[in-house]
């Protein structure tokens, strides 16, 4: 791969900061059809000119936590370095600097759902995979372990006693098959769902979207959404379906939970995400993941169009656009609320 400066043009334009091009083309289109300016930033092997200022616009950070599996295991550090650069010049960020350090910490996440009285699962953090083995210890099995810094299911294993997680304790020390990133692994109480399947709220500016229900009766722990995520359920033969995703009507946005989120997402300075939670059968709502860089599935999208409703993409686009109204108005003539 070559070096090369990131991209820029001469008018205010949406410069969305991210390390996989097969997550933004559902964007961009939608985008396009709204006649928006975009610039993509692709940051591995890039560099940026810390005595310039940045171009005028308005930033769309949709960096991820398991960047580092794709291009470059630094990419974490390459946001944190053009988003300070970004903050110090005052430029409008959509899921900014603090919102990305919530996106590639679970240990921030647990903090932020207990913080804002959320049931949230038992969790210990291990710096080390003997620590791990010990942490664990104060846990009835089964029970689940995850990198901190994980996204796409990383480190997410299921252990049904403590000795089978001492048998493959060595897998998340250094060099291990299951090494996390930032070297912290996580022991969570494993919660057992009502019915199989977990429910990803999604939230535009904010503001609720819908709510998906995702099958999990596999045991497939991969939950991300997008084309480019499907994978062949387990122990299925090589042209089966992933597991499937469909709207749940009877979330909505006067559900209190959904209420509670928004109240969350506000607090945080979160702009777009989705948050997972589990239903449990003696009535309990956990809620364990925010993903601040949500993606949408193509069916499900399909479907909303199908009903004569909004997808997803298409009101994130538009929600930029305004956006991009605010941090240059005249650029637009669409209005939206503030970027946090």
């Amino acid at each position: 791969m070559s070096s090369h400066v990131l991209p820029t043009v001469d008018e205010p334009a949406v410069y969305i900061i991210h390390d996989n091009p097969d997550w933004i083309t559902p964007f961009t289109d939608a985008l396009d059809r709204l006649g928006v300016r975009h610039v993509e930033w692709l940051l591995p092997e890039t560099r940026i000119d810390l005595t310039s200022a940045p171009p005028a616009g308005l930033f769309w950070s949709r960096l991820s936590a398991s960047a580092h599996t794709r291009t470059d295991p630094h990419v974490t550090d390459y946001g944190r370095a053009v988003l300070d650069w970004l903050a110090a010049a005052g430029r409008r960020v959509i899921n900014g600097r603090g919102v990305f350090e919530l996106e590639v910490s679970k240990i921030r996440q647990h903090g932020a759902l207990t913080g804002h009285g959320f049931d949230a699962p038992r969790t210990a953090a291990a710096f080390g995979s003997r620590a791990l083995v010990e942490a664990a210890r104060d846990f009835t099995p089964p029970f689940i372990t995850k990198h901190n810094q994980g996204g796409k299911g990383l480190g997410v294993r299921r252990f049904d006693s403590h000795a089978e997680l001492e048998s493959a304790a060595d897998d998340f020390g250094p060099g291990g098959a299951n090494e996390p990133i930032d070297g912290i692994s996580l022991i969570q109480e494993y919660v057992q769902p009502a019915q199989p399947f977990i429910t990803r709220a999604e939230f535009i500016g904010g503001r609720f979207h819908y709510a998906v229900r995702v099958d999990i009766s596999d045991g497939s722990f991969e939950l991300c959404p997008a084309d480019a995520c499907e994978i062949p359920r387990t122990g299925a033969g090589s042209g089966a379906a992933a597991a499937p995703f469909a709207r749940r009507e009877e979330i909505t946005a006067s559900t209190p939970l959904v209420g509670h989120l928004e109240e969350l997402l506000n607090d945080l300075g979160i702009a777009i995400a989705g948050v997972e939670f589990i239903e449990t059968a003696d009535g309990r709502r956990v809620v364990y993941d925010i993903n601040t860089n949500t993606n949408y599935n193509p069916a499900v999208e399909a479907a909303e169009q199908l009903a004569g409703r909004s997808p997803a993409v298409d009101r994130i686009a538009a929600y930029v656009a305004g956006q991009l109204a605010e941090a240059a108005p005249q650029t637009s003539p669409l209005a939206g609320s503030a970027s946090r």
